[in-house]
């Protein structure tokens, strides 16, 4: 999500280890030092610590079946807890400067479509069984198998349709876009706007943090997101001790008495295993872990090879290296996620920043892990970042998914169309499930009817047969006497 700029101001330096440390590590073999370790695993942090504000905040916002939300400063210490262990446990196990936190994308499923179904306990334990069959997956070596049965063209699709899908919700969640009242009798589902026109200061805050997140990108700013969101939270500060503002909807930007405070643990291990399957079909509960699987599962891949590339660390026949680990460790960071109510952890993109400032191992990670550890105790400072604030990050986010439309062979409509189809399903109908499935869909009949069905991977033709099952749902209900 963060680009990155090779590292030009110091040259490698290959040479003989200076201390068990160093050898552990493999530093000075690959060319690097303690000092660009630290500047690595530093420059990393504050690219991606916006985590520690927006998993709150998306978490937060929403309610599950029986009305309950999560609690702000419980979130704040479950996202860092989870996101300093594992970042600290993929230095020390992977080798990679790869860190790791809660997913954007994963959360707002979590969030958005899972919580309303269940209980947040039920749903966190979807996320744990959802780590758990990665682990699986690695273990017997399907993930592989798994990953050459999605096009790749299904696979960008779907992480541009999460980007758009984020992006629209931080639109919702700043007021920019608000639902026009089914009363009103309008053709249009949302306006501009309270009123179809722009007013007040909390929209006047998010506008101005969408201009300057988007500035600072364009400068290749290193933690213009984190930046970004500091600013406009001071500005927030400052607008609501001099202006009268009716409301800034979920949390008011109010400087607390007490900036550091000892870390809430109330929601780890406050999870369900099988409690989803009480609660929910079975048949919804299968989809909805497929859907968290097929997400983490590809945004994983797509971040490892990437980062590892940019490092220069890919063999010469451009493998990982300890990919098996370092897979394992993703998997495990996803149990541990839902385990603790902080969503699905995984590895951060984001840590190409770090790659950039000279870390070539995963000694970065324990000064990035190290950073986390520190942000629990400043939960209080962290909770009074009003969504206006938040939500400009989430748009420069669905803007930096979105770029990877431009892989997408838009000449070919048995590719075309099905990603199509991912892309817009998704914000539209505010779930990536029905995103997902109306690609899968879509990509299996057009190769049907081209004739070519025979290049439909089996796995797909059986996660179609799910999702057709998936949206026809209440027929099927009828048909069988359930309802």
């Amino acid at each position: 999500m963060a680009e990155s700029s090779k590292v030009v101001d110091e040259p490698p330096v290959v040479g003989v280890a200076v201390n068990p440390v160093d050898r552990y590590f493999r530093i000075t073999d690959r060319g690097s030092s303690f000092l660009r370790e630290a500047r690595g695993g530093l420059a990393t942090f504050f690219t991606m610590a916006y985590i520690l504000v927006l998993n709150p905040i998306i978490l937060g916002s929403a309610k599950d079946k029986f009305g309950h939300q999560l609690d702000g400063a419980e979130l704040v210490t479950a996202t860092a807890l989870v996101a300093a262990v594992m970042t600290v446990i993929m230095g020390v196990g992977g080798n990679l400067p790869l860190a790791l936190a809660a997913g954007l994308g994963l959360n707002a499923v979590v969030a958005f479509q899972i919580a309303p179904l269940m209980s947040w306990p039920d749903a966190m334990g979807l996320i744990v069984l959802e780590g758990l069959l990665i682990c699986v997956l690695v273990v017997t070596g399907l993930r592989e198998a798994v990953m050459r049965a999605i096009p790749r063209a299904m696979k960008q699709a779907i992480s541009v349709g999460i980007g758009l899908f984020i992006a629209f919700i931080g639109f919702v969640d700043a007021g920019f876009v608000t639902r026009i009242p089914d009363a009103a009798s309008s053709t249009v589902p949302v306006q501009l706007g309270s009123t179809g026109t722009l007013g007040g200061w909390p929209v006047l805050v998010f506008c101005v943090g969408v201009l300057l997140t988007v500035a600072l990108l364009a400068r290749k700013v290193k933690g213009a997101i984190l930046i970004s969101i500091v600013v406009m939270t001071v500005v927030a500060l400052i607008v609501e001790s001099v202006a009268d503002v009716k409301s800034w909807g979920l949390t008011t930007p109010k400087f607390p008495d007490d900036i550091v405070a000892a870390p809430d643990f109330g929601l780890l291990g406050d999870f369900s295993l099988f409690g989803a399957f009480g609660r929910t079909g079975a048949l919804t509960v299968v989809l909805l872990i497929f859907t968290l699987v097929l997400s983490d599962f590809f945004d994983t891949m797509g971040t490892v090879v990437g980062i590892t590339a940019e490092a220069g660390l890919l063999d010469d026949e451009g493998k990982v290296p300890n990919l098996g680990r370092v897979l394992l460790i993703d998997g495990a960071a996803a149990v541990a996620g839902g385990a603790a109510s902080a969503s699905s952890s995984t590895s951060y993109i984001e840590s190409a920043a770090g790659v950039g400032e000279g870390a070539r191992t995963g000694f970065a990670n324990l000064v990035t892990g190290g950073l986390f550890a520190l942000a629990l105790f400043l939960a209080p400072l962290l909770t009074i970042v009003p969504l206006q604030a938040a939500a400009p990050a989430l748009v420069a986010v669905g803007f930096l998914m979105m770029t990877q439309v431009k892989h997408i062979d838009w000449d070919r409509y048995e590719i075309a169309v099905p990603a199509f189809l991912t892309i817009v399903v998704m914000p539209f109908t505010y779930s990536i499930t029905n995103g997902i499935g109306a690609g899968f869909l879509a990509y299996v009949l057009i190769k049907t009817v081209l004739g070519r069905a025979r290049e439909v991977h089996w796995l797909l033709w059986g996660a179609s047969a799910l999702f057709l099952v998936y949206f026809a749902i209440d027929p099927v209900e009828q048909l069988i006497g359930v309802k």
